[in-house]
């Protein structure tokens, strides 16, 4: 099968932070990229649920990027499921 070589603009932190997981599960990031854009061609699109935000959550972040309705919470302060 032939190859093509391609270039990509990635946040470099990200980028080393990935390199080292990848190298932990004993590959690179070149074989990482071919098993995702494999994964592509089988699903017929992304490998993983992509939804548009619903009203609601839109206007949450519209709030949020307008520095409305919003307050300082912290971890302990919100509520989890606990899943067993």
């Amino acid at each position: 099968m032939p190859k093509v070589q391609t270039s990509l603009r990635l946040d470099a932190i990200k980028f080393k932070e990935a390199k080292e997981i990848l190298n932990e599960l004993g590959m690179n990031f070149t074989e990482a990229v071919n098993i995702f854009t494999n994964m592509i061609v089988a699903q017929q699109g992304l490998p993983f649920k992509v939804n548009l935000p619903n009203k609601e959550t839109k206007q949450a972040l519209n709030d949020i990027r307008a520095n409305k309705n919003t307050q300082e919470t912290t971890l302990d302060e919100l509520e989890f499921d606990e899943k067993t």
